[in-house]
């Protein structure tokens, strides 16, 4: 087939390339044993004469009614795409239709791999585990027949107060950077947007373009009300990093950005994504989102053109696009426009083998132990923060699990998750997985409340409170596990773009799910008084999609585990660090104090973290905390320097790190190097992330590490990529949120201005 452009194309059919309006669930039907095409979707293809992308055909949740009993059966998935794609080729233009999925930890289908949540990989760090995870979950999707795969990862978690916290790799940019980069090498494998994309990958739409993670109030899709820089240094940073890595796109998200909504934003998505980054790609609106241009424009015409003026080459079930004839017609959009988004359409089709010579094979596909890569997500998901010597639980020990997660599968997957298999020998809780290795007889449990409100009294009449003091009690050891869950209900009712729309019993997660207040709920913190009213050791282990006001709960226990959900192998993995004492996470994101005062960063800016009369010291726990006695880590290199030419140029600085264990065990960590940048005329933040790197350190051992920092870490992020620029910059790898007198120095200087900064 010879190049396929738009102009090659009838205005019906480019209009019909950049409309993706159907919810693929309803396209194709399982019946009797094989996939029916639709009347939908029929309609559709005789409306356009093709379609450019079809959403979710493989999809399976409660908010596309899809399960077990009515879905695609995994082995058979790539029978329903085909039938989709034959009529849409035959009945229409001859062009194929690309296949998207979602794929935000794990394809969303029946029997796809569910990783851990993407919080989860953030408190892990490491950045080569991630990029194996990304390969596992493309080559997946892509024998079953999936083309595009929508990506979270570029929200940066600013406030705890949002549901979609879970989504978020981190609070701090630079670590959602490192980890967005790896995802999407890894899906992709690639490094530019001009690659094919091979048979054992998909192509990735990273989601969402930018600033959602900074909503007022923590409330989705509310705007972010940010200056310039504030977008830049915090916001576009990992989405500058998918540019890097090749990503074939990205979805422009609900939000606005200083009042203009990100999917009429052509400053964002023509001038900084394409103009300044240089970057080649298809801009995917959320769903609907074009639709809701209605509030800044007249009517759907205009809505239309807006968004295809801005740069958004694809929309997702909107009304709007299906006008952009009308939108020709009145004059509110060149032709020239259109065809420029039909262009990058075309372009990604080409980039699948779907248009000309089909993709290569890869020569060689590594095979991947996927049992062992997701749990060893989940083990590095586990953050310790505070033992007080009750760890680790030996043998023998009698042990009470209470409390509302500690027999709750479902509570450790996130949102986004498709229906667990009928049977999954590898799938642990808590409860499960203690009583698996010290023995039944040596496990006692007792759930003691609900995640919001209180327990019904036992069958027996027994209060759930004074159940949970009998079981601790009788005990050696108390495990009151607590948290939250974003379980889905097929009852629960859903807005247009799959959020919770009604009341949801239980969940405290989720899209749709933003909570006012984000202490543990009272009923909660009744359990761990409960158990610790014993008289026997607490450990508390929090099991949830955000992070937490924890002030209440530390006093009750003598060790505390913070879990981002771990997936369903995180009972095991949470087991693994109560038998030894130890775990290799770090948290992900800052814990505040008390309500009051969110959204709290660990990068805050030095004049904005001053606290409160009643709350000095406004984060419970920052950052990168993480309990690991007997290890010291220190910066060897006291002093460097770089000129501002030679690091734009691709020049590096190394620093040389030292990490120490003197305990009686080998340990797993991240060694996270932190910063302070002080650049003249702009106030510094209190530390930022400057690179991590993960190490396996022996009994009585020091292991070397070198960070090599180049533009990235040193370089002014104030217009959304690196620049250069006359910089001094501390760095340190203890726990401080301060910057220590012994801090290494870095400086970044130019001809005109080589004067040391006197800090």
């Amino acid at each position: 087939m010879t190049a396929v452009v738009a102009g090659s194309l009838s205005l019906r059919s480019r209009i019909g390339q950049v409309n993706q309006r159907l919810k693929g669930w309803e396209a194709v039907r399982w019946v009797d044993g094989a996939p029916r095409v639709t009347d939908v979707l029929r309609a559709e293809v005789d409306r356009w004469g093709g379609l450019g992308a079809l959403y979710g055909v493989l999809r399976a949740d409660p908010w596309s009614a899809v399960h077990w009993g009515n879905g695609v059966p995994p082995e058979r998935s790539a029978e329903a795409y085909a039938a989709v794609q034959e009529h849409v080729t035959r009945h229409g233009d001859g062009l194929p239709v690309l296949f998207v999925e979602e794929a935000p930890h794990g394809l969303m289908a029946l029997g796809g791999t569910t990783l851990p949540v993407n919080l989860a990989l953030g408190a892990g760090m490491d950045v080569a585990l991630t990029e194996e995870l990304g390969a596992l979950v493309a080559a997946e999707a892509r024998a079953r027949g999936t083309h595009v795969a929508l990506v979270s990862g570029l929200d940066v978690l600013r406030d705890p107060r949002w549901g979609r916290a879970e989504e978020c790799f981190s609070e701090d940019p630079a670590l959602a950077a490192m980890l967005v980069r790896a995802t999407v090498r890894g899906m992709q494998g690639t490094t530019s947007c001009d690659d094919a994309i091979d048979g054992a990958h998909v192509a990735v739409v990273a989601k969402h373009l930018a600033g959602q993670g900074a909503g007022i109030g923590g409330r989705n899709g509310s705007g972010a009300p940010i200056g310039r820089r504030e977008l830049g240094e915090l916001h576009l940073r990992p989405a500058y990093a998918a540019a890097r890595a090749g990503v074939a796109g990205y979805m422009a998200a609900y939000n606005d950005v200083d009042g203009v909504p990100c999917s009429a934003n052509e400053e964002l998505l023509t001038g900084t994504i394409r103009e300044a980054w240089g970057w080649r790609g298809l801009v995917m609106a959320d769903g609907t989102a074009i639709d809701r241009l209605r509030d800044s424009s007249p009517d759907p015409a205009s809505a239309a053109a807006l968004a295809l003026q801005a740069g958004v080459d694809l929309s997702l079930w909107d009304e709007a696009y299906t006008h952009v004839e009308e939108a020709l017609d009145r004059g509110l959009v060149e032709e020239a426009v259109l065809d420029r988004a039909v262009d990058r359409v075309l372009a990604l089709k080409h980039r699948l083998g779907l248009l000309g010579d089909p993709v290569p094979a890869p020569l060689q596909t590594p095979a991947r132990d996927v049992l062992a890569l997701v749990e060893r997500a989940a083990r590095q998901s586990v953050a310790l923060v505070r033992d007080d010597g009750v760890l680790p639980l030996r043998a023998g020990t009698t042990v009470a699990v209470v409390g509302p997660n500690a027999d709750d599968l479902d509570a450790q997957l996130g949102d986004y998750t498709p229906p667990r298999p009928p049977a999954d020998p590898a799938a642990s809780t808590v409860l499960s997985a203690l009583a698996d290795r010290l023995g039944t007889d040596r496990v006692r449990h007792a759930p003691g409340s609900r995640l919001r409100g209180p327990l019904d009294e036992q069958p027996d009449g027994t209060g759930a409170l004074d159940a949970v003091r009998d079981a601790c009690s009788a005990a050696d050891v108390a495990v009151v596990v607590l948290g939250g869950t974003s379980r889905r209900s097929y009852d629960d009712e859903f807005a247009d773009n799959g959020a919770v729309e009604g009341p949801a019993p239980d969940t405290t997660n989720g899209e749709g799910v933003d909570l006012s207040s984000v202490a543990l709920p009272q009923a909660q913190l009744d359990v761990a008084r409960a158990a610790r009213e014993s008289g026997r050791p607490v450990v508390g282990v929090v099991v949830d999609g955000r992070p937490r006001v924890l002030t209440a709960l530390l006093p009750l226990v003598d060790a505390l585990l913070v879990v981002p959900f771990p997936g369903p192998t995180g009972g095991a993995a949470i087991a693994d660090a109560l038998l030894t004492g130890a775990a290799s996470g770090r948290l992900p994101a800052t814990f505040p104090v008390a309500d009051g005062v969110v959204p709290v960063a660990h990068d805050e800016r030095l004049e904005t973290a001053r606290g409160y009369l009643d709350h000095p010291v406004v984060r419970g726990l920052p950052f990168g905390a993480a309990h690991a006695p007997g290890v010291t880590t220190t910066v060897r290199t006291r002093a460097a320097a770089v000129r501002a030419d030679d690091l734009a140029a691709g020049a590096t600085v190394a620093l040389s790190v030292e990490v120490t264990n003197s305990g009686p065990d080998a340990l797993e960590l991240s060694v996270p190097l932190y910063g302070r940048r002080h650049e003249r005329g702009i106030r510094p933040r209190r530390r930022t992330l400057l690179g991590v790197r993960r190490a396996t350190v022996a009994a009585g051992a020091t292991t070397s590490l070198t960070f090599d920092l180049g533009l990235d870490a040193l370089g002014s992020w104030a217009t959304g990529e690196p620049a250069a620029v006359p910089v001094t910059v501390g760095a340190w790898c203890t726990p401080d949120l301060d910057e220590p007198a012994d801090a290494a120095v870095v400086r970044v200087t130019d001809r005109e201005d080589t004067t040391p900064w006197d800090r």
